[in-house]
């Protein structure tokens, strides 16, 4: 099923560029917007109705990657811009960001600091309206019927 995906690499980095100001004006950096369209599925809901198929976002992936980007944000805020960061009394800790990442996961943190539902709901929000454009954009450019069709091959 990826086949479809990767007839349209060309459509995607153009809908890409396009979609960049969208995500410098969201809540997320540049960095956790990657994370979140690597754990980001794209598919083709009712794929044989010409009239109702419509790019929609596999997003199940998401909750489990959410920990992951506070680890980002804390490193990023963390780095206090400074090249080569690391300050010394951060250096050579136990246990924190895996340890912190699986207890979050699996619902056992402290509830502090940790993504919040309305992250998550952020992020999906996001990413379907990224679906949304990579769709209009194959339609006005004349390939939406091709991947449409290749999708159920």
């Amino acid at each position: 099923m990826s086949e479809w995906t990767d007839a349209i690499v060309g459509e995607r980095m153009t809908v890409d560029n396009q979609f960049n100001e969208r995500v410098a004006a969201s809540r997320f950096s540049s960095q956790e917007w990657g994370l979140i369209m690597t754990a980001t599925e794209l598919e083709i809901e009712d794929a044989d109705d010409p009239e109702a198929a419509r790019v929609v976002a596999d997003t199940s992936s998401l909750p489990a990657i959410m920990p992951e980007l506070e680890n980002l944000r804390s490193q990023m805020s963390g780095m206090g811009g400074a090249p080569g960061g690391g300050g010394a009394g951060d250096s050579g800790g136990s246990g924190g960001g895996v340890v912190d990442s699986i207890k979050g996961a699996l619902g056992l943190g402290d509830g502090s600091g940790g993504p919040s539902d309305e992250e998550l709901e952020a992020a999906e929000r996001l990413v379907q309206e990224y679906a949304d454009e990579l769709q209009a954009h194959l339609e006005e450019v004349g390939k939406w019927e091709q991947v449409r069709v290749a999708y159920q091959e």
